[in-house]
């Protein structure tokens, strides 16, 4: 497997395609692989040079039990040092959940190595993750199919291959990695690269998405009529074609 190093962190990512590099960013609980299950690899991989990565904490990346390997700009780090080690100057970056909130960061930690943003499910405003927090203390205390039901609860049902890596995963390096997220929307008026920003209209983040839209000066933003959080990324039927025509109007090179 391939790995960069981001200050002892090996971070794992899988390339795949040919064509302007494309960074797809997953969110809480998931990995490179949900990339590929929802259908985003076969679409895109025609056009783009795909650069999945697996941030810290999940998939095949190393999974630290310290808040403080999880703040922001390190997270960013990661995405960066993927990069060098592709030897890629300049990327397009498409996060969605926890990976638009990274994405988010790119903007104030790391805007020079991005040509554009495609940030689904997410804003850049502070954010109480105790909701989350909650659910984690309940699996480590009364095991994986605690921690199922508990994600169940807050997210809607999982899949049967879900479900088992949900057992499987590293919890005390999830209760780690949510610690409530400060807000970085004071870079959203000096942002320089072309943005796309949507959610499900049934997400309850769905307001702020659309209220942070407002103030970014080139931004294009949808929403995905009667869709809640984890239906906008699944469906990826109705996300491809709209984020395919705003990645057509950037330069990508």
């Amino acid at each position: 497997m391939p790995y960069a190093n981001n200050g002892g962190v090996r971070i794992h990512f899988q390339v795949e395609g040919e064509g302007p590099a494309l960074v797809l960013l997953h969110g809480f609980t998931e990995s490179v692989q949900d990339w590929y299950q929802a259908g985003y690899v076969e679409a895109l991989k025609s056009d783009y040079r795909l650069i999945l990565i697996d941030a810290r904490g999940h998939g095949a990346s190393d999974k630290p039990h310290d808040p403080d390997a999880y703040a922001l700009n390190r997270r960013v780090a990661d995405v960066v040092a993927v990069l060098d080690a592709l030897k890629i100057a300049k990327a397009l970056f498409w996060g969605y959940s926890m990976g638009g909130w990274i994405g988010f960061g790119t903007a104030k930690y790391a805007q020079e190595r991005f040509r554009a943003l495609v940030i689904g499910g997410q804003h850049p405003y502070a954010r109480s993750m105790e909701p989350l927090r909650q659910v984690v203390r309940r699996g480590i205390a009364e095991g994986g199919e605690a921690f199922v039901a508990g994600m169940e609860e807050m997210f809607g049902p999982e899949s049967a291959v879900r479900k088992q890596r949900l057992r499987s995963a590293d919890l005390k390096a999830y209760l780690a990695l949510a610690q409530d997220r400060p807000g970085v929307e004071d870079t959203l008026e000096a942002m320089p690269m072309p943005c796309c920003l949507y959610a499900g209209s049934m997400d309850p983040v769905y307001p702020e998405v659309e209220k942070c839209s407002r103030r970014m000066r080139r931004v294009t933003f949808f929403s995905l009529r009667g869709l809640g959080h984890c239906e906008a990324y699944a469906r990826s039927e109705f996300v491809l074609p709209r984020i395919t025509k705003f990645l057509k109007t950037v330069d990508p090179w």
